[in-house]
């Protein structure tokens, strides 16, 4: 009986486990000349304006304005190692706490397998600052998102308003071999 017990508890860990394991698509892949230094969970917020859509005026849209999240060495969020925001020339940047930072430009994107959360991402690393370990960063993965996504329709009644909306993400950092 226990083990029976133990062999149904041990294929619900693996199922569960696989279920979990998400394969990162082709497009934004990193070449075999790199690797990987850091996996940084992060959890924040995607933060959108409402604006009139420039393709149609009579319509509103939520426009992307910004990054706010923490970074954690754990998806339990428990030790803060960093955060993510836009720097002053509204690119994504990174900063740990050794106090080094990366800044990317989105190369690629994939949808995520949750239609409600934000794509998955490849970025180049670009302006880095301080000493520390992000300043050699080469290219950057936002994968494993859940949440963060604009809502699908806007109105007038929102115009100028901002909106927050909670994410989860797991970010990969790069440096060449």
């Amino acid at each position: 009986m226990t083990r029976t017990i133990l062999s149904l508890l041990l294929m619900t860990c693996t199922l569960a486990g696989f279920a979990q394991t998400q394969e990162v698509p082709a497009a934004i892949k990193v070449t075999d000349d790199y690797k990987l230094i850091m996996h940084a969970y992060a959890k924040g917020v995607q933060v959108y304006v409402c604006t009139q859509d420039p393709a149609d005026t009579s319509r509103y849209v939520w426009t992307f304005s910004e990054p706010r999240a923490n970074l954690y060495t754990a998806a339990d969020y428990h030790k803060l190692i960093g955060k993510h925001y836009l720097n002053p020339a509204k690119k994504p940047t990174w900063a740990y706490t050794d106090g080094s930072t990366i800044s990317g430009d989105k190369l690629q994107q994939a949808n995520s397998p949750d239609s409600t959360a934000i794509p998955w991402l490849l970025l180049k690393g670009i302006t880095p600052g301080g000493t520390g370990t992000f300043t050699q960063v080469a290219f950057i993965q936002r994968i494993n998102t859940q949440g963060g996504k604009a809502p699908a329709t806007a109105d007038k009644l929102h115009k100028g308003q901002l909106l927050a909306q909670p994410y989860t993400a797991e970010y990969l950092f790069y440096i060449k071999k």
